[in-house]
């Protein structure tokens, strides 16, 4: 009897089917909206070196090694051996093999207990992202979950996900944790020994321990081996040698490289692995210097040290070290003073000066004076406390003078530097931009050693800052000019030069001295000491002081700081002097006046070669002579409008600035003064008004009722006065040389005081007192 299948009866098996299909795919539709898969692993957070290695890594918050291996790290080799162990229809089945279950099922039912298994590895992903007891249910979730995954992710991706997963014993889960702590390496540099050994502990974690019973896992090792030569899925020479290989894998412990940077950048980019730039080796290098350094400088009560090393040919940072010794819990090793916010000292000058070179303010040969200054009450003073009067810009750079750096901020301006400064991701100088007066430029500020070290590199890359990277990641941001390559070129010039005061005393001769540009720096209270430097390939950073922030006495970036950057760089790039920046074409060199580092003129006869910038450098003509009618016996002297028929004589006088003729007269050097003007002349002459420097104008003093003080009135005039004629509140007070320094008590309110001097040019103050109980 033949079975007729006519053609509505197929039609209608073929809608019901389809209904029925129809019908499945939308209850797991609505189940996967219902009860949506929880794969969400949480992954302890490693960290790379530039080779890949991993060098830190941190537990996840339940405790576990569970280290994310990526898709590249699964080497042919070790997918195709734990495919073969743990699911061979991997690629063919839609996450549950229906077969398994089946065979599994009778094999169950008829021996009356577990027997057989028929997970897949998904179906093991399943059971790891949603444990649970095996029970029926517990079954049938796994397999509705393994679907989930087959429908969410590739073949590829589960497969990455049971390698991350698979539990290994005590509280080592994936391949990639197992690897490193068992074996040292990456997964993909396994062999298949190591791998098959790591595939069997997963079903008896407790009883298969490496390093405690190696013996038993060869013993299964080789069983499964063997099962593989059988099935042909590997020659008989690979298993053959995998059989050979001897397991004497222990457990070790997880690398600890870089801890600062390590947790900064845990705490900052929430990856699961983390690629740093750090080159390990010179790390090491680095770590061990600074710590032999440091531990010299503790009898001194000099307890820290941190140190940034910079790629200058790729801007990533290659040596990270925030203290001398992580591990010294009692100097507060923990602390990263790479990355702590302290007083940068004078470290911010060279950016000033190369940013007055492009304004076209400066030169490096120009003259500026470094005399006292007062500019509303502030006065600042030199690290020794002692002025210099006529100094060049090289000469202030090299010695680090203050009162030419404070100069030069108030010609460029405070709002314009703090801007270069934000360019540079000075976070704390962003922060406090309305704050900041001329201190900033003397270490009135907050910078980290990170900021400093990303700033100095634009010097040795022309000019040009990119943010520095600590990963492979980082883009490293846009290129922003920050000064020209000229300027760039004419401070390294003077930062590179060796015969300068903040040349390290203690460096011995027979030692190397390596070919860099360095600049130092000391702050406020000799609470931090700097010293960073570079050359074509590498900027290094120094810190050196007490997380506590304690001053101590020796402490100054020359003597403190410098020598360790030397001995880094004679360990980092010994043969650094080969080669060395080189003019760029913005920079061209001229011949200038030695007195005032302006163009020459006719009556200059001292010249030298000074670098600028072709239009922008100024082209002004030094004009520091003057010819002046004076008697025959050159005490008075005349104006065309006084000037006599006979009985005078004409001479050549230097101009010399008001501050510097207070300064030669304090200091008791002698001068050639112009000779004081014609008594009896009328005519008022235009010109520098005196300068009154004290009392300070606008400002507001407190004097005691009880024990009153008078006030001083002191001025800078030019060199052509003799006598200024002092005014309160505009009744004539008394009449004074110039320079010379009177007294006066004030009534209480808002005073006017007026100088004139003996040319008739006037300057007006007002000042505001107040008395009080004192």
């Amino acid at each position: 009897m033949k079975l007729r299948i006519t053609r509505s009866a197929a039609i209608k098996f073929l809608k019901r089917s389809g209904i029925f299909l129809l019908s499945l795919f939308l209850l797991f539709f609505l189940l996967n909206l219902i009860f949506p898969l929880p794969d969400k692993i949480e992954y302890s957070t490693v960290i790379t070196d530039n080779k890949g290695d991993i060098i830190n890594a941190y537990l996840t918050r339940d405790q576990q090694w569970r280290m994310k291996t990526e898709l590249n790290e699964i080497s042919p080799l070790l997918r195709k051996t734990i495919i073969a162990k743990e699911d061979k229809y991997f690629y063919s089945h839609p996450g549950v093999n229906p077969l398994a279950v089946i065979r599994a099922f009778f094999k169950n039912i008829f021996r009356m207990k577990r027997t057989s298994g028929a997970s897949t590895i998904t179906m093991q992903v399943a059971r790891a992202l949603e444990p649970g007891r095996r029970t029926i249910w517990v079954k049938i979730r796994e397999m509705f979950r393994a679907f989930q995954l087959e429908w969410k992710y590739s073949k590829k991706e589960i497969l990455q996900m049971y390698l991350n997963l698979v539990p290994y014993g005590g509280n080592i889960e994936g391949v990639k944790a197992a690897s490193l702590l068992y074996f040292n390496k990456n997964p993909d540099h396994l062999s298949l020994a190591e791998i098959t050994a790591l595939s069997i502990i997963p079903n008896r974690p407790s009883s298969l321990v490496i390093g405690k019973n190696n013996d038993l896992i060869v013993q299964e090792r080789n069983r499964w081996l063997k099962k593989f030569a059988k099935d042909n899925v590997f020659s008989e020479k690979e298993i053959e040698d995998a059989i050979n290989e001897p397991l004497t894998a222990t457990r070790e412990s997880v690398p600890h490289y870089i801890p600062h940077l390590a947790y900064k950048l845990k705490r900052e980019r929430q990856n699961d692995i983390i690629k740093t730039n750090i080159d390990l080796n010179t790390q090491l290098k680095t770590e061990k210097l600074v710590e032999d350094y440091v531990r010299n400088l503790k009898l001194r009560n000099i307890k820290n040290a941190a140190v940034i090393i910079i790629d200058n040919h790729t801007r990533n940072i290659i040596t990270y070290v925030g203290s001398s010794s992580f591990r010294d819990t009692t100097d507060a090793g923990q602390v990263n003073g790479a990355n702590a916010v302290r007083e940068p000292g004078s470290t911010l000058k060279p950016l000033l000066y190369a940013l007055c070179f492009d304004e076209g303010l400066l030169t490096p040969k120009k003259v500026i004076t470094d005399v006292p200054v007062n500019y509303e009450g502030y006065a600042p003073e030199n690290y020794d406390q002692k002025f210099n009067g006529n100094v060049t810009i090289e000469f202030a750079l090299e010695h680090s003078l203050n009162i030419p750096a404070v100069k030069g901020l108030k010609s460029l301006g405070i709002k314009r530097f703090i801007q270069k400064l934000t360019d540079c991701n000075f976070r704390q100088v962003q922060k406090d931009r309305n704050k900041l007066g001329l201190s900033l430029i003397l270490g009135g500020c907050g910078a980290t050693l990170e900021e400093l070290t990303g700033l100095f590199s634009s010097f040795a890359n022309n000019g040009i800052y990119i943010s520095p990277s600590f990963t492979q990641d980082d883009s490293g941001g846009v290129s922003k000019n920050i000064v020209s390559p000229a300027a760039a070129y004419m401070v390294t010039d003077i930062l590179s030069r060796v015969n300068r005061p903040d040349f390290p005393l203690n460096w011995q001769a027979t030692e190397h001295m390596p070919k860099i540009a360095w600049k130092t720096g000391t702050s406020y209270g000799r609470r931090d000491a700097w010293s960073i430097g570079y050359n074509k390939n590498f900027t290094v950073g120094i810190w050196t002081g007490n997380f506590s922030g304690v001053g101590v006495a020796d402490l100054s970036g020359a003597n403190i700081a410098t020598p360790l950057l030397f001995k880094i760089f004679n360990t980092i790039d010994y043969n650094s002097d080969k080669e060395w920046f080189s003019q760029p074409g913005d920079c061209d060199i001229r011949k200038v006046c030695s007195e005032t580092g302006l163009l020459p003129s006719d009556h200059c006869s001292n010249l030298v070669t000074d670098y600028f910038i072709p239009l922008v450098s100024s082209n002004k003509v030094c004009n520091n002579w003057q010819e002046i009618s004076v008697s025959a016996d050159e005490k008075i002297s005349f104006c065309n409008s006084c000037l006599p028929k006979t009985g005078y004589k004409k001479k050549w006088y230097k101009i010399i600035d008001p501050d510097m003729e207070s300064w030669y007269r304090e200091n008791k050097i002698s001068y050639l003064s112009i000779p004081p003007h014609n008594p009896d002349c009328e005519k008022i002459f235009k010109g520098a008004a005196p300068l009154i420097i004290s009392p300070v104008n606008g400002s507001e003093y407190l004097i005691s009722k009880k024990n009153p003080e008078p006030l001083q009135l002191t001025c800078k005039t030019a060199n052509d006065v003799s006598k200024v004629y002092w005014y309160i509140d505009n009744k004539f007070y008394k009449v004074s040389y110039a320079g010379e320094k009177l007294f006066f008590m004030p009534v209480e309110g808002p005073v006017k005081i007026s100088c004139t001097d003996d040319k008739g040019r006037n300057r007006n103050i007002t000042i505001y007192l107040r008395y009080v109980n004192l």
